[in-house]
């Protein structure tokens, strides 16, 4: 299905790569002979959603006829399957909307997989053997940086105090930041009013945007920075429409207002321009990776010291076992995986890797902390639940995708009803 939201009409979401997104999906729905379905998606915004979706029909082939509990005796085979086709690898491999179209696929099925189980999948991944969870993984050009025995090793260390780490998240959530006070096209006032709304939720990490006109990315930091006081951590994302240079001689001067990180400052492909600034300057870090389009990148990032927090993407890698080997890497590398979110259900998604992630592969939580965007949520049957600040651990089956039918209904482009009145 073809699902887009007109949210360029309230610019919410915009930066100064996308000035006016429709936050969008390309859903799937896996119908099986059992009472249960496989919900998953792809996110984008706007235009082009449409080929995500016909690049999921041009994969449907590789599930239709299956067996759910084949797939899962060896869930690394499949997903190899899936993305190694020798004819669709030539418009991939293993990126591009291809990708995108395995994502929304393999989320999909590890969606049906938790259903039938009736667990969420955060739990499912967390009651996986170290050994059960380094075989989803596809180590073929990433064993040079980690070797598959010393991933079994490291997670088998932190596997008896698993259910600590759990109670722990149960009782106090994981810890976010937000992005809904700083989208580039809001007034002066209206951020104004949503810092102080979330200051008063219990908010203490807020991210602006940046990468318009200094001046006024100045000015708006200066707002930020008196609204939420120098304690809370302020973090920028440039959405990758600076030169290396550029990026360096701009954050020289937005390090007045004490910057943690500046998120996507250069191109996403560019590793040894991320490395380069990372360098000038420190001690603001640098983040990225939510268009880093497969595990090999994120690979070369760090091994180049070019990225200081791994911003991953839950529809953009193809499903929780690239996301796994990437998760190892940077566990391997010392450095925190704070994921991509906001969007239409990438929140939903990045609960649970988030969850995985510190249950099983970091054990800590410093520096970690989870992108939140208050847009769109209630299309969702088990939307995500804040607590001051915190995701708290989802209860439901499953992957936590599934829209409401009258959401899929509505907002199916370009004849549903939120598109039909304009």
């Amino acid at each position: 299905m073809d699902i887009r939201f007109p949210t360029s009409r309230s610019l919410d979401g915009s930066d100064a790569m996308n000035l006016a997104p429709d936050y969008s999906a390309a859903y799937v729905i896996l119908e099986t002979d059992g009472p249960h379905q496989g919900h998953g998606l792809t996110f984008t915004i706007g235009r082009g959603n449409e080929l995500c979706v016909a690049a999921i029909a041009a994969l449907a082939p590789m599930l239709q006829g299956r067996e759910l509990d084949g797939i899962f005796a060896d869930m690394g085979a499949f997903w190899r399957q899936l993305t190694g086709d020798s004819q669709l690898r030539w418009v991939g491999p293993e990126k591009g909307v291809i990708h995108l179209a395995t994502a929304a696929l393999v989320n999909a099925v590890w969606d049906l997989y938790a259903k039938t189980l009736g667990k969420p999948l955060w739990q499912v991944l967390c009651d996986l053997t170290p050994a059960e969870t380094v075989a989803l993984v596809d180590w073929t050009y990433l064993s040079d940086a980690l070797a598959p025995a010393e991933a079994v090793d490291r997670l088998a260390e932190k596997l008896g105090s698993r259910p600590q780490r759990i109670a722990d998240l149960q009782a106090q959530g994981y810890p976010a930041y937000t992005t809904s006070a700083g989208w580039l096209g809001y007034s002066d006032v209206k951020m104004r009013a949503l810092c102080r709304e979330a200051i008063a939720q219990g908010w203490s990490h807020f991210k602006m945007k940046v990468g318009g006109n200094l001046d006024d990315d100045m000015r708006r930091a200066a707002i930020l920075r008196s609204e939420i006081g120098p304690d809370r951590k302020l973090m920028m994302d440039a959405n990758q429409v600076w030169g290396v240079d550029q990026a360096i001689a701009n954050m020289r001067v937005l390090a007045a207002h004490d910057p943690w990180w500046i998120e996507e400052p250069t191109s996403p492909d560019d590793i040894l321009g991320h490395a380069r600034i990372a360098r000038e300057i420190a001690p603001i870090k640098v983040a990225t990776g939510e268009h880093c389009h497969n595990a090999v990148m994120f690979k070369q990032f760090l091994q180049a010291g070019a990225l200081s927090f791994v911003q991953l993407d839950s529809a953009r890698l193809a499903g929780p076992n690239e996301i796994i080997g990437v998760m190892l890497m940077a566990d391997k590398f010392g450095v925190p995986v704070c994921p991509h979110a906001g969007g239409v259900g990438l929140c939903e998604y990045t609960q649970h890797l988030s969850i995985f992630d510190y249950v099983a592969v970091s054990g800590s939580l410093e520096n970690r902390v989870l992108e939140y965007v208050d847009h769109l949520h209630e299309h969702f049957t088990d939307p995500v639940q804040m607590r001051a600040g915190r995701y708290m651990p989802p209860l439901a089956p499953g992957y936590s995708i599934t829209m409401k039918p009258q959401s899929l209904s509505e907002h199916a482009f370009p004849t549903g009803a939120a598109w039909a009145r304009g």
